[in-house]
């Protein structure tokens, strides 16, 4: 880069100051065009703010996982993952599941680095109600009546994948899909990290995030500081990812293929 808005880049010049105040404004950058030596061109940008980045940066990550898992299962798997438990997560997936994902024969539901939140029970809802019945209009397609009703069901069969960086309401998530035996769970034990807290304001102002909440399993045992389990335990190599492979996702692709009745 030679130039930001015309102002020439050299010894002295911060680029940091040259693109300070910038994000969503034209700006004008000038490169080396290649070819004939000192040749420049314009590129005109937009800035984004680090929000943005790391959005755009995380829809393309998981649609980098989605290619893998249609490459390696030979276009018969779907890919979804959530990256919490929020509201805007859960209307992410309902996204996710309704491109794609239901032209399917299964799907790799990913919550690895999911930090939480409180849909855990809708999510499950998705992958829980299971085909009662088919309709048809005339001159339409056949579907799964839920759908055409305005209920959202998958439908189909899935496998689910967890690591040390699953945390709070993630691992309800993980718990109930153990217990309502969905699938086999594929990676890395959960975090034991859930509790539920709330902020509690301080006189100066300030809040303070106070457990309030304390959630057991089904039978009856504390979930804090206790992990939630995994039916085939994988831990990626250190360095795995510049590889370009990802050996917890190809097992749940094992997994969900061999459910499928054809394994590898």
């Amino acid at each position: 880069m030679r130039a930001v808005d015309g102002r020439a880049l050299g010894p002295g010049v911060n680029l940091d100051e040259c693109l300070a105040n910038t994000i969503d404004h034209r700006v004008v950058l000038t490169v080396a065009a290649g070819g004939a030596a000192g040749a420049t061109r314009d590129v005109v940008v937009r800035p984004v703010s680090q929000a943005i980045e790391k959005a755009l940066r995380y829809r393309a990550w998981v649609d980098a996982n989605r290619d893998y898992v249609l490459k390696r299962s030979g276009s018969r798997l779907g890919y979804v993952h959530m990256i919490n438990m929020s509201a805007a997560a859960l209307d992410e997936l309902y996204a996710d599941l309704d491109t794609e994902n239901r032209a399917r024969d299964g799907v790799v539901i990913d919550i690895r680095n999911n930090t939480g939140g409180f849909v855990n029970a809708y999510a499950l809802d998705v992958f829980t109600r299971q085909p009662y019945l088919r309709m048809s209009t005339r001159g339409v397609s056949e579907a799964a009546a839920r759908g055409i009703l305005g209920q959202r069901a998958l439908e189909a069969p899935t496998v689910l994948v967890t690591n040390q960086h699953s945390l709070s309401d993630a691992e309800d998530f993980a718990e109930g899909y153990r217990v309502l035996k969905l699938g086999p769970i594929v990676g890395e034990p959960t975090a034991g990290w859930i509790i539920y807290t709330w902020n509690v304001r301080l006189l100066d102002g300030s809040t303070l995030r106070l457990p309030r909440m304390r959630v057991k399993a089904a039978d009856g045992t504390d979930m804090e500081r206790h992990p939630r389990p995994v039916d085939v335990a994988v831990t990626r190599p250190v360095g795995e990812t510049l590889s370009g492979n990802d050996s917890q996702l190809d097992e749940a692709i094992r997994q969900l293929l061999k459910k499928l009745g054809k394994g590898e």
